[in-house]
């Protein structure tokens, strides 16, 4: 798929619209699903996809191919993505400054992969801050390595490292709530 892709943005830099619309169709449905667990908003984030898209036409000739095509474009939607939620709430709480920690337990992991309730998995995943949703789609939905998802949200790996620890445990912890309900 990545050398399909690259191919793709380079014949889209030479202002191919066929390739464009190639290009569209190999990752319009995952970008779609990306942004709109984000903003949980369908018309924001058909804007976005599209705004996401344009932006690729008019910078296809700035890509440098190093990262995949895949992690360049998220990338671009994830920060159109912020800049809305930006908008919408000024106020939101980063963990930038936050100790880096990093998760060596299989439980976290196992608990999330191992919850069947995919409604429960998917409301715990909203209630998630998006800076932390962010990085356990992109690692978990989109099989990005903690590089890839760094590149995608511009922040050092051990941030994505941390996040993703976070994310995880709240993700336990609310997985775990659901469970205890069940018995």
């Amino acid at each position: 798929m990545t050398t399909g892709a690259a191919e793709l943005i380079e014949r889209i830099a030479a202002r191919d619209e066929a390739a464009m619309a190639d290009f569209y169709r190999l990752f319009e449905a995952r970008l779609y699903r990306f942004i709109k667990t984000k903003l949980n908003d369908s018309f924001e984030a058909d804007d976005i996809l599209n705004e996401t898209f344009l932006e690729v036409w008019r910078k296809a000739g700035m890509f440098e191919g190093r990262s995949k095509v895949s992690t360049w474009l998220f990338g671009i939607a994830y920060y159109k993505t912020m800049d809305r939620l930006r908008a919408r709430n000024p106020l939101l709480v980063s963990d930038e400054l936050a100790p880096e920690v990093v998760d060596e337990s299989a439980q976290a992991d196992a608990c999330v992969l191992a919850a069947d309730d995919a409604d429960h998995i998917r409301f715990c995943l909203d209630r998630l801050k998006a800076a932390h949703r962010a990085v356990l789609e992109l690692a978990f939905f989109e099989d990005m390595s903690y590089g890839e998802i760094a590149k995608v949200v511009n922040c050092p790996e051990g941030t994505v490292k941390t996040r993703i620890f976070h994310a995880k445990q709240l993700m336990k912890h609310c997985l775990e709530g659901r469970m205890g309900v069940r018995r």
